[in-house]
């Protein structure tokens, strides 16, 4: 299969309910987006969520990194694509490239996914010859999620207890609600004058129903701020946000 075969392409519509104050599409609602793009893909594939239950196991995201040019606006047609990178013994890597209606790129995304045996939660080894023939030479202009620092026990947290609408199918903190809660940390006013342009976030543990957590953020450079969400002082998941004009 040549790379246009190996790349699944879907297209969206911004309604009004899914954007913001400012009327654009949030980083939230794009990684709604590539949840959707990545599943569809994977199913047709053979490697989708009914096909990895069948083998009592699962996809979970590990890592993710996003960069946003521009966000898009109400009713604005964009088109998402996604394809699998790099295969290895535990991880796989899976691209993502949202474009506009001129087919002009407004942001790039990498995430790193593992599969887990759903009972006992541990990563299982992944089929590298037979996902190894999906990958697709195609570029992906951004940098790999890389290591994100302890700032948890320099700051003071702030409470919150998952709930029934923070969960996923598998009944455990839905990847992308930990983003929701972690960008709820900032002040309007910062939205207001500044976007984000790199999110980046590793998920280091499960959240479950009624959890007590503590949500910490630390601004480490020059409009940058690395982020935690925390369970009894251990790091559940930790992120970077920059924000420029």
């Amino acid at each position: 299969m040549n790379t246009t075969e190996l790349t699944g392409k879907y297209d969206f519509i911004p309604e009004s309910y899914l954007l913001d104050f400012r009327g654009r599409v949030t980083i939230p609602m794009i990684g709604n987006y590539m949840m959707h793009a990545a599943s569809n893909h994977a199913t047709k594939r053979g490697f989708g969520f009914s096909d990895m239950t069948e083998r009592n196991t699962a996809w979970v995201l590990s890592r993710m990194a996003i960069e946003i040019s521009r966000y898009p606006v109400m009713s604005e047609p964009v088109t998402l694509y996604t394809w699998v990178d790099e295969v290895g013994r535990i991880f796989t890597c899976r691209c993502f490239e949202l474009v506009d209606a001129t087919g002009a790129p407004v942001a790039y995304a990498r995430s790193i996914w593992a599969a887990i045996d759903l009972l006992t939660r541990r990563p299982v080894p992944l089929d590298i010859e037979g996902l190894s023939g999906y990958i697709a030479d195609r570029p992906c202009p951004i940098e790999k999620p890389g290591k994100i620092g302890v700032i948890e026990t320099e700051t003071e947290g702030v409470p919150y207890q998952v709930k029934y609408s923070d969960l996923d199918v598998n009944g455990h903190f839905n990847s992308i609600k930990y983003i929701e809660h972690l960008l709820d940390l900032f002040d309007l006013d910062l939205f207001r004058e500044k976007e984000v342009r790199r999110f980046e976030i590793v998920y280091l543990s499960e959240g479950r129903y009624g959890m007590p957590l503590t949500l910490h953020k630390m601004e480490t450079g020059p409009d940058r701020f690395t982020m935690a969400i925390c369970h009894e002082g251990k790091a559940i998941c930790r992120a970077t946000a920059l924000f420029s004009y």
